[in-house]
C-alpha cells in the first residue's frame, strides 16, 4: 500500500458520492482511504462505517467526538496514518464531494518522485480541461488567491485547492503542529514549506498541476460570513510565519 488518502467528513451523509468511492476500491490497490468523521450530527459515520464493512482492508475510519474542523481532522489523521501505515510513501486528503476525483488524486500523485515532495491539483481552466465553478465562487476566489500569493511571496495559483499529496517525510513535518486557521491552513502548510526549505528551493521541489475536471458541488461547509474573518486570520498566519522566518533566518 503505497498511497493513503485522508477524506475529512462533516455531516456529509447526503453529499458522499458512494459510486465514486466504490469504484476506485474496486480496481484500486494501491491506496488506502481514510475517512476523517468530524464529530457529525447527521448519520455521515454510518454511511463511513459501511464502506468500511464492504473495502475492510483498503478502507479505515477515524471517529473524532467532537466537530474540530477541517484542518485539526486533517492533522490528527495525518499523524495517525503516519503510525499505523508505515509502508505508506505518499499521503494526501481530497475533498469528501470528490469534486475531484479520487484518479486525479492518484494521478497528481505520481509527480512525487526524485526530488518532489510536494504535488497540489490547481483549479485552472484552460481549453483542455473541464473547470465548473460558481462565478461568485471563481471571483472571489480568485481575489484571495492574489492576496494570500501576494503574502507568500510565490507565485502560486491555487493554494486552496482541496487535492494534495506530500511524501511521507515531508507530511510528517508539515503537520506536526496545530493550524491556526481551520480553513486557511492550506496557507500555513506554505508557508511551512517555504520557512522549512526557502522560496527558491520550493520551486525544485513542488509542483502545481492543473485538474482535468473540477465541479462545484452545492452547500458549502464554508459560511459566507467567514469571508469578513478569513482577512483577519491571513493576518494572524502572516505575522506568525513572518516572525518565525525571521528567527529562522537570525
Amino acid at each position: 500500500m503505497e498511497n493513503v488518502i485522508i477524506v475529512p467528513c462533516y455531516n456529509e451523509e447526503k453529499r458522499l458520492p458512494l459510486e465514486g468511492y466504490c469504484n476506485f476500491l474496486e480496481k484500486e490497490e494501491s491506496c488506502k482511504i481514510v475517512f476523517v468523521n468530524d464529530g457529525s450530527s447527521d448519520q455521515t459515520l454510518h454511511v463511513l462505517n459501511n464502506i468500511n464493512t464492504k473495502f475492510p482492508a483498503k478502507v479505515e475510519v477515524v471517529d473524532l467526538p467532537k466537530n474540530l474542523g477541517k484542518a485539526q481532522a486533517i492533522q490528527v489523521a495525518t499523524i495517525q496514518c503516519l503510525k499505523d501505515f508505515p509502508d505508506a510513501k505518499k499521503i494526501g486528503y481530497l475533498d469528501a464531494d470528490l469534486a475531484t476525483s479520487l484518479e486525479e488524486w492518484l494521478s497528481i500523485s505520481n509527480f512525487i518522485e526524485g526530488d518532489i515532495v510536494f504535488a497540489f491539483g490547481s483549479r485552472i481552466s484552460k481549453i483542455d480541461n473541464n473547470i465548473r465553478r460558481k462565478n461568485y465562487r471563481h471571483y472571489l476566489g480568485r481575489g484571495i488567491a492574489t492576496a494570500i500569493s501576494t503574502l507568500l511571496r510565490l507565485t502560486v495559483y491555487d493554494t486552496q485547492c482541496g487535492c494534495k499529496v506530500f511524501r511521507r517525510d515531508i507530511a510528517e513535518n508539515l503537520f506536526k503542529e496545530s493550524f491556526l486557521s481551520k480553513w486557511l491552513f492550506d496557507v500555513e502548510l506554505f508557508f511551512r514549506l517555504k520557512n522549512s526549505f526557502g522560496a527558491e528551493k520550493m520551486k525544485n521541489i513542488c509542483r502545481e498541476i492543473p485538474l482535468q475536471k473540477w465541479q462545484d458541488v452545492a452547500e458549502s461547509k464554508v459560511q459566507f460570513t467567514y469571508f469578513f474573518r478569513l482577512w483577519y486570520d491571513l493576518f494572524l498566519i502572516n505575522k506568525k510565519y513572518n516572525n518565525a522566518a525571521k528567527k529562522i533566518a537570525r
